[in-house]
């Protein structure tokens, strides 16, 4: 099955070393090409810490908010793409996928004779402390992108080559269900209630919606071509997809499930990654091919301004204060540091090849984020 890689997605498929240490050969400083990827420093932890998966160098880069510099660069296993970080910072997740990667410009045939290695699907557990995998969770074939239940859990995975999200224990490391939703399944997001679970199909151009705690399926919404990602205001009330293909973001009423607006971004845009403001008063999108990140107003759903990124933004984080806006580049293997007050670029960290996710949580031991 052809994997979702019109944007940043890259591997390749290695053997999961979770056992190795931290690598200490990569760049990551702002301006200037050094970094600490030394083991955990004993002084006691302040801060946010940023985490980005790198797709094609099966690697997860650790960056501290403060300095802006790569300070740790953990291997986590093939193909690492959604990451998730616990609010307390302790634990990190990490999706990996032992499917091969179809660029676009491969024909069906050549890839459908490229071989998936399934023992490399899973969930990577990384302990944020000591910068090392614990284990690997079971999560489904080819796990893309997932989320964490409130209360910590569960995993909620999007199994891209298979159709179906898993629903995943996280203390036995059993997959509690598998359900069937939408066609090659990417975005995942928990409801702020964390009653209901929204996963979207890309190839069905739509989002299934699951009962978080029985995994059964309670409905669909019909939204624009090659939904990516989805994300609520912290309120709960309007949910936001992304559409690739038609450009355009759809802003949902959560409690009935209907579409409100149909918003239309820039020429160019190819929407993907996209996360609320912790006010709920603006959204941003990651454009993909088209190079930016859009800035929404959501009292009134129009946009605010568009900040030229780098190649092909995918995932995208915020910081609890939603002062500063991570944005992770494939093809130019850097992450972008965006002041979302002025919305300007502030800073450019390399990192590894091809990163895809981001997820900000407090250093370990620091005051947990909500």
């Amino acid at each position: 099955m052809r994997n979702s890689v019109l944007l940043p997605a890259a591997c390749l498929a290695a053997a999961c070393n979770a056992g190795s240490p931290p690598r200490s050969d990569r760049p990551a400083d702002v301006a200037t090409p050094s970094a600490d990827t030394s083991a955990p420093s004993t002084r006691p932890p302040s801060g946010l810490l940023v985490y980005v998966t790198n797709e094609d160098s099966r690697e997860l880069s650790v960056i501290d908010d403060a300095s802006g510099r790569v300070v740790a660069t953990i291997e986590v296993g093939t193909r690492p793409r959604g990451v998730r970080a616990t609010p307390d910072g302790r634990k990190v997740f990490v999706a990996l996928s032992g499917s091969p990667k179809c660029p676009p410009t491969m024909p069906d045939a050549e890839c459908e004779k490229l071989k998936a290695d399934k023992s490399k699907d899973g969930v990577a557990v990384v302990d944020a402390a000591s910068r090392k995998v614990e284990r690997i969770l079971p999560a489904g074939s080819d796990p893309e992108n997932f989320d964490i239940s409130r209360d910590g859990s569960r995993l909620f995975v999007s199994n891209e080559d298979a159709g179906t999200a898993s629903v995943l224990d996280i203390a036995s490391g059993k997959v509690l269900s598998t359900v069937k939703v939408g066609r090659e399944p990417e975005g995942v997001r928990v409801q702020p209630d964390d009653k209901a679970v929204w996963v979207t199909g890309e190839t069905d151009h739509n989002v299934t919606i699951l009962d978080a705690k029985s995994g059964k399926v309670l409905g669909a919404v019909e939204v624009g071509k090659r939904p990516r990602g989805v994300a609520f205001t912290p309120d709960g009330a309007r949910a936001y997809v992304t559409c690739e293909v038609d450009g355009t973001v759809w802003v949902i009423d959560a409690k009935a499930r209907k579409t409100v607006a149909t918003l239309t971004l820039p020429p160019g845009s190819k929407p993907m990654g996209v996360a609320a403001s912790p006010d709920g008063r603006r959204v941003y999108v990651s454009t993909g091919r088209g190079g930016t990140v859009v800035a929404l107003d959501a009292a009134n759903n129009a946009i605010v301004d568009t900040v030229a990124v780098g190649k092909r933004p995918w995932g995208i984080g915020l910081t609890p204060d939603g002062r500063k806006l991570y944005s992770a580049n494939g093809p130019s293997n850097d992450v972008t540091v965006v002041d979302t007050e002025t919305l300007k670029v502030i800073g450019r960290i390399p990192v590894g090849k091809a990163p895809w996710g981001v997820a900000v949580a407090p250093a370990p031991g620091a005051p947990a984020t909500s």
